[in-house]
Order: C-alpha cells, then structure tokens, then sequence
C-alpha cells in the first residue's frame, strides 16, 4: 500500500487506478466470448429409412440437423428460413435465455410462427451453462426431425471438472414414422384417438441393424483401446422415454441438462424426452465391436408403444475387423431392461446430484401444486362421433394442469399481448392448486376425467422463491411424464410415489446438493418437487416433453414480471419477430 501512496500522491488516483484494473479485467473476459453466426433452412429433403423415401422436413438437408458448438458466454445469431410447407419455430432447449424470452421459440407462447417463405434471427447468449442442450422444432410434430445438438464447452482457458475426454460424441436418439409425422398427428387431432406410435427408433438419425434396409448405415461410435471418451446422450425422441445403454461397458455420469453432477457409474440411463446426460466410458474390454442400444420405458399400463429396439456399434479401432466389411463379426449385444422396469428408473434417478453444494431456495415465496395427466372429453354434439371421437368408449384424449387443458392462441403470440397488454389473448387465473383435492393415484372418479380449456397463466413477481409439487394423477392412466420448464433451470429436491405428503415427504428434501436440471421425469403414480428464483422475466412455458401430451392440453404458463432497471426486463421485441 505504501508503494502504492508513493507511486499515486492522492486515494482519488488509486481509485481510479483500481478502476481501470477491474474494467480492463471485465474487457479480457469478455473478449474471449465469441458470437457465432449461423443459417438453418428448414426445407423439404428425400430421406430413406425402413426401405422407403419420404419427404422429410430437415435443417439444411441433414436428418438430424447441425451440431452447434460453443462456449461459456457466447452469442448464437441463427438466421432461420423457412421453405417448407409447415409453419416452424425453433427452440433451444435448455438455454436459459435470460431477458431474450423473444429467441425462445414456441409458437404462439414467445412468438408467431415463421410462415414459409419467411424468416427470423434467433439471437441470444449462454451464461453460466456447461454442457449438452439441443434445438428443436417447437411447432406441431416437425421436432419429428428437425433437431440436432448444442454443446456449451467451458469458457476459453477453463477445463470440464472430470478427466478430458480424448474425443466427444453426440448421441441423439430419436423416433421415425413410415409416414408423415404431421399425417399422424393431423389424424389423432381429426379423430381424438391417439396417434399412432412411431415404426422405429433411431441413433443419429439411423435405426440400426435390427430393423429392415437399416444395416449399411448403423452408426459407428469408434473408440480406442485404454481411452476415456464422452457420449453427450439426448433424448430428442418425440413421444418415448428410452433406456439407453453399451454392452459390456460402465457409464460414469457426469453432467445433464447442461449442469454438471456428482461423477456416478450405471449400466444404463433412462432419459425423458428432452432430457440430456453426459457420460463417460472407458475403452477397457476386449478390443471388438459393441452393440451401443436404447429401447422405450414404457410405464402407461396398457398404452401401445413402439416396442422395437435401435443400435449403433461402439468399434474399437483395434478391432480385427474395423473399418473393414465386419458382417460376419456381430457385435456383442446388451441386456436392456425390461420395458416397464421403474425399478431401474427409480434407481438411476435417485442418483444425481450437483457436483458441489448448491444455493437452493429455502425460503418461499410462492408454494404451488400442480396436477398432471390425461383425460377424457366426451364427444361434442356436432360431431360425428363415429369419426370424429375414437377415443374410448366414443370420447376425444384430453390432458391437463390442475384441471385446465391449455390451449394455444392463434392470432398474437402470448408474450407480446403480455408485454403490450393486449387482453382477450389469456389469462392469469391459473390455480395455484389442485380446484378439488382427490385421491390422485387412487381409483378417480369418472367425473373428474374431462378438464376445462383455456389459456391461462400464473403471475410471478420478479425474484420470488417458487416451489412446485407436480403430482401424476391416475386419471386414464398414470404416467411417467417429462416436464419442462422454458426459461429456467430448476432443483429437483425431491421425488416419491402415491400423493405427496406435506406433513412428511419434507423429510425427503434434499436442501444441500439436489441436482439442477430443466426437464424433470415424474415418476409414474408419483410426484417430484422443484425450486428456482423466477429471476427472468417474460411468458415461460411449464409442459409435458411428451408431444402428443402437450397437443392435448397438459401446460400452463409462468409470467414472470420485469423487475427493477434494465437488467431486470425483459429485452424490446427485435424488428424481424414474425407476424401471425
């Protein structure tokens, strides 16, 4: 200090001193945050799977789409053109979007679609996130194939909190339909049956060696004798949860949903849709070729479901065939588990947590329940019900939030008649509770199987403490369901089956280390809890990652004010947000 007095004659010197220490400080991180720039064309493209052609709605002309790479603190700009016959929208799952709720993407909640012919630029920064997210379609069932993944890597000089991996893989795993899946859903809507399952799944984009004119594409996961590589898994299917696993080797988890975990070993994940996990695996078996497979956890009693299994090949490069025709050498093939096996799911769940203790809210400001599942709506008079209401016993699939079965609007995008108090578009009445307490996993009674409709949200102040009890319901069918909250990462600081009990189920809370996550599977005839600060202002959507479940109903809204100044407020609209 005293060289310091010697060197500037006056404190007012110092000061300043210090200050331009700390701003050329806040320069030299800043400069090494990069902006990528981007186009996706969503476009009509031949692509042939099962035996057959069909056109397919992709990016660019890639099933599944491009993988977008960054880091820590960049800024993605994506010019989306749309020349397909579809309205369309993009959503980035997982990304935060903090105060840019207008690049978030599903249509009629943050924007109008982008019409064909038309465009828009996405433009928006990841702060504060490491991991693997992905985009998506976020418009009817187009997320069918238009997907791909976004990795968030460490900022430029920082390093991935387990051993670096010597080379990274993504694993997206999907859903393909021997038809169009807009057909297959235009159809369920006309009919109110369900739609109908999907004919394959898929690795990449390939279903695998064990579905037809499928062999000569199986993907190729190479891998090297001694290596520890990374597989950022994705379930980007449409309507399926999946178990995933690798014959003969471990999986060490190490992140999901863009948050890192406690390092945990498993032979096999499960994964909701929407839902991402980051695992490493050693190249420590005999040097062969390792069946990499994923099939559905199926937990609706009774529901059909596509019940076929997909394949890539994890090669070793020493391998005595690699890179050779390998058709007499079939890889080694895994034991999955059973299609209903919630045991397993139950235990896989049970062990994430955040690497390092967290910051959980424990005071709280807003304390919500919400109810989750299906129904039934009984056959409107004008239609035909022969036709138009195949559902059973003659009525149309329904699902709902606290018995309201959310329904989008058509003319204006929800969060520009929020921001321009414009009414008549929704309303903020959203029950903070269940209208009627039941038993909800108990036998319900029929007459509350038909919820009502509406748009309907539920105000936020800036900065509250939120806690949510999502409780499935046994109304139809109970259901293991994906639920993901746009806009937000949340903790899951607990989860159990049958009704969630205030009086004792706290005793499960899990306040120290609860792993941060932005898609939360419900286990089924169960219930999860979930807190975060609503410290992002704008129209957040809270949703079943299922897309037949959200056509049907099963969402609300969180409106969440501005806070204080600018930094608190959600950005102005860009000039380019698509008209309805």
């Amino acid at each position: 200090m005293e060289a310091l007095k010697s060197f500037f004659p006056s404190s007012r010197c110092s000061l300043i001193f210090f200050g331009l220490l700390l701003l050329f400080a806040s320069a030299m991180a800043s400069s090494q945050a990069k902006t990528h720039q981007h186009e996706f064309v969503i476009q009509a493209t031949p692509v042939k799977r099962l035996c057959k052609t069909h056109n397919t709605i992709t990016v660019n002309g890639q099933y599944p789409g491009p993988t977008l790479e960054v880091n820590n603190g960049d800024t993605l700009i994506v010019k989306v053109t749309n020349k397909a016959r579809y309205n369309a929208t993009i959503h980035w799952h997982g990304v935060r979007q903090m105060r840019t709720g207008w690049a978030d993407g599903p249509e009629f909640v943050t924007q109008c679609p982008i019409q064909p012919g038309r465009s828009y630029t996405y433009r928006f920064t990841i702060q504060g996130q490491e991991g693997t997210l992905w985009w998506h379609a976020h418009s009817s069932w187009l997320r069918a194939t238009v997907y791909g993944a976004l990795i968030v890597r460490p900022k430029e000089g920082d390093s991935y909190p387990f051993t670096k991996p010597k080379r990274e893989t993504p694993i997206l795993l999907g859903e393909w339909w021997d038809a169009n899946p807009i057909d297959v859903v235009r159809q369920a809507t006309r009919t109110g049956a369900a739609p109908n399952v999907s004919d394959a799944y898929t690795i990449n984009g390939q279903p695998g060696d064990l579905y037809n004119c499928s062999n000569k594409d199986t993907v190729i996961v190479p891998i090297a004798s001694g290596e520890t590589n990374l597989l950022r898994v994705i379930n980007s299917a449409l309507n399926q949860a999946l178990f995933f696993t690798v014959a003969n080797h471990k999986l060490t988890v190490v992140g999901a949903d863009a948050s890192y975990t406690k390092p945990f070993t498993t032979t096999v994940l499960m994964l909701g849709p929407g839902q991402t996990t980051d695992v490493l695996i050693n190249g420590d078996q005999p040097p062969a070729r390792y069946y990499v497979a994923a099939r559905a956890y199926a937990s609706a009693p009774g529901a059909p479901f596509d019940n076929t299994t997909t394949t890539a090949i994890l090669e070793y490069k020493s391998a005595p065939c690699a890179g050779k025709n390998c058709a007499s050498s079939k890889p080694v093939m895994p034991t999955l588990p059973a299609f209903n096996d919630t045991a397993t799911v139950t235990a896989f769940s049970n062990s994430f947590r955040s690497l390092r203790k967290v910051e959980v809210p424990t005071e709280i400001d807003e304390n919500l329940f919400f109810t989750i599942g299906l129904g039934l709506k009984q056959c409107p008079k004008h239609l035909n019900k022969t036709r138009r209401c195949q559902g059973p016993n003659g009525t149309r699939f329904t699902a709902s939030m606290n018995n309201v079965s959310f329904v989008l609007p058509s003319k204006i995008s929800i969060l520009q008649a929020y921001e321009q108090g414009i009414p008549g578009v929704f309303t903020t009445d959203f029950p903070a509770n269940p209208p009627l307490k039941f038993d909800y996993t108990g036998n319900v009674s029929r007459s509350l199987w038909q919820p009502a409709p509406g748009t309907k949200g539920y105000k936020l102040k800036f900065g509250s403490r939120v806690q949510v009890v999502l409780q499935d319901t046994n109304i139809f069918s109970p259901e293991n369901h994906p639920i993901h909250l746009h806009g937000y990462d949340f903790y899951i600081i607990a989860d159990g089956f049958g009704n969630f009990n205030p009086k004792t189920d706290t005793a499960k809370f899990n306040l120290v280390d609860p792993p941060l996550r932005n898609t939360v599977a419900v286990p089924v005839n169960g219930w999860a809890v979930i807190r975060f600060v609503a410290d992002n202002p704008g129209a957040w959507l809270l949703h079943c990652h299922l897309d037949v479940h959200i056509g049907w109903g099963l969402a609300m809204l969180f409106l969440v004010d501005n806070g204080v100044g600018q930094l608190q407020s959600i950005e102005p609209p860009p000039a380019d947000l698509p008209l309805c």
